[in-house]
């Protein structure tokens, strides 16, 4: 039978995506630095537009009131501005800055830059094609090989491991960015090795002789390579960008509630020249009348994005009460689509609300997505979230003895022993989130 071409009637509903709708998305997704650089365009591009100043006594106040309610020792230290040289800027900066000096189109750079904001703190990248084109236009239609040059891109950037989707392919990206410091067949024979490291730990010397079909010698050679990689390549960046990242939403308690402000040092006050706007109103300059209505759009979207963020800040401030007032072995589980439903937003738009924002809380700065994640239920019945159970691993992991590391059996038990009741695997799973090599590897890695 031969198929014969048909033409068939149909109705679909699409959204469509307005100029305006545009900049709201762009800008609500920007974090405090972009955000600063859009603005500086659109003042410079744009006659009537002009910045508001805030009045001195505000900053003044800021600070009285950061010195008021964080007493205690911040994870992260705030500060005014973010220095320039490489050492003290944020991995994002340092690596949206080599995005930029590529070759890349716009649109290869903007899927690098929502990879870019996608790193876990170890440098890692998750890769979910699907929940990263939440942060792009609803109306690009990102194909997966795309998504894969751009990962291929970021991890060609410095620090080396950058992008990796485990462990060993974390090291083997680090091997061959330095492969100049070791003999090829040492090389080779380290690359082959990223990919036995169970045996590795193991300490089964005999068997990966055979498999990597090597001298012990050579074996001892590669060994020694990976231990001079570094699991977490961007480890140092991490604690260098701590220090000078600035909070963009403020939690501190009021009464018995938690309340919520923005950081005002960082709120970008635009105002339209009046005079000048009504002197190219009068006149008979549609250009000119038009700089006023982008102006006048701009001003409205800014607005718009503080709004959003602060409702997201003020669900979490009611959500996450127990982790303001007892730390993060206290977070609750939480996922987008809970936000979106009592705010009723889009997922995307709180994917992008809580991209790159910070909130100043009583144990330090932190990302607003570090509260969002999935929850396990315990011996108690109730959902304990798995950054809390990461918290408590964290603790027991870091009290480990020396030599003695803790296997994930026993992690299950000293968790089993706080009322928090999970199956090996699950520890297993976490532990790798964290970026902790499994028992046997940390003590063959010392």
């Amino acid at each position: 039978m031969r198929s014969q071409p048909s033409l068939e009637l149909g109705q679909h509903q699409q959204l469509a995506l307005t100029p305006q709708l545009r900049q709201a998305l762009r800008l609500l997704q920007c974090s405090t630095l972009e955000l600063e650089q859009e603005i500086a365009q659109a003042v410079a591009d744009n006659p009537v537009l002009e910045l508001d100043e805030p009045a001195a006594d505000a900053a003044s106040a800021q600070a009285e009131m950061l010195e008021r309610h964080w007493t205690q020792p911040a994870r992260q230290a705030v500060t005014d501005d973010i220095p320039e040289s490489p050492a003290s800027r944020s991995l994002a900066d340092h690596l949206l800055q080599q995005l930029r000096t590529t070759r890349a189109s716009l649109r290869d750079q903007a899927l690098g830059a929502v990879l870019i904001g996608e790193l876990d703190e170890r440098g890692y990248l998750d890769f979910d094609p699907a929940a990263h084109a939440a942060a792009l236009p609803g109306d690009w239609d990102i194909q997966e090989d795309e998504w894969q040059a751009a990962r291929r891109l970021l991890q060609s950037f410095d620090p080396a491991g950058v992008g990796a989707r485990d462990l060993p392919e974390c090291l083997r990206l680090q091997l061959r960015a330095r492969s100049a410091q070791w003999p090829p067949d040492v090389l080779d024979c380290a690359l082959r090795l990223t990919r036995c490291l169970e045996d590795l730990g193991a300490g089964r010397w005999g068997r990966l002789c055979e498999t990597l079909n090597c001298s012990r010698a050579l074996l001892d050679a590669a060994h020694q390579a990976l231990l001079r990689l570094d699991p977490r390549p961007t480890s140092a960046w991490h604690e260098d960008a701590t220090c000078y990242i600035v909070p963009d939403v403020l939690f501190h308690r009021s009464g018995a509630r938690w309340g919520v402000s923005l950081n005002p040092a960082l709120e970008p006050r635009l105002r339209v020249d009046s005079g000048l706007a009504a002197q190219l109103e009068a006149e008979d300059a549609p250009v000119l009348r038009e700089q006023v209505r982008v102006a006048r759009q701009l001003i409205q979207n800014l607005g718009q994005r503080r709004q959003t963020i602060l409702r997201v800040a003020e669900f979490m401030a009611v959500h996450q009460r127990a982790f303001l007032e007892q730390g993060e072995s206290a977070l609750r589980p939480l996922v987008l689509r809970e936000v979106a439903q009592a705010l009723e937003l889009h997922e995307s738009t709180i994917s992008r609300a809580t991209r790159m924002k910070y909130a100043q809380t009583p144990w330090g700065v932190y990302e607003l997505k570090h509260f969002f994640g999935t929850g396990v239920q315990t011996a108690s019945g109730e959902d304990a979230s798995a950054r809390a159970i990461q918290a408590v691993m964290r603790v027991l992991l870091d009290a480990e003895p020396p030599g003695k590391p803790l296997s994930d059996m026993r992690l299950t038990q000293l968790l089993a022993d706080q009322g928090l009741v999970i199956a090996r695997r699950t520890v297993a799973k976490y532990r790798e989130a964290m970026g902790v090599p499994a028992a046997s590897l940390r003590k063959a890695l010392g």
